[in-house]
């Protein structure tokens, strides 16, 4: 059964970790502290793999289940979706350092 924004927003910690399940490998790990963390469970290469799509509410139920269909999409081109988001977080680094590099040259030479 499909989570409802009602029970996300009013899950309660029981003293131990636990996991609300919506459907399509998305589900609400709920910890024991009382975090919310959503997380999007998939099959690579026939291992089990977990991807965090951010903390509730940061992240509502509406925006986790988009990021779960877009790692669906990357999932059904044959794209490992952690790998990804971790390559295309390197790419945005390396651009942002390259970007400092030109500017401080440019200042340098100018």
């Amino acid at each position: 059964m499909p989570l409802l924004e009602f029970t996300t927003r009013h899950a309660r910690t029981i003293g131990k970790n636990y996991t609300l399940g919506d459907f399509d490998g998305l589900s609400l790990w709920v910890t024991k502290a009382g975090g919310k963390l959503w997380l999007f469970r998939y099959y690579w290469e026939g291992r089990q793999q977990r991807m965090s799509f951010g903390a509730y509410p940061d992240v509502s139920l509406k925006h986790a289940r988009e990021r779960r269909d877009e790692a669906r999409e990357l999932l059904a081109e044959n794209i490992n979706p952690c790998a990804h988001r971790k390559q295309a977080r390197q790419e945005a680094e390396a651009e942002v350092k390259w970007g400092n590099f030109r500017s401080a040259l440019g200042s340098t030479i100018y």
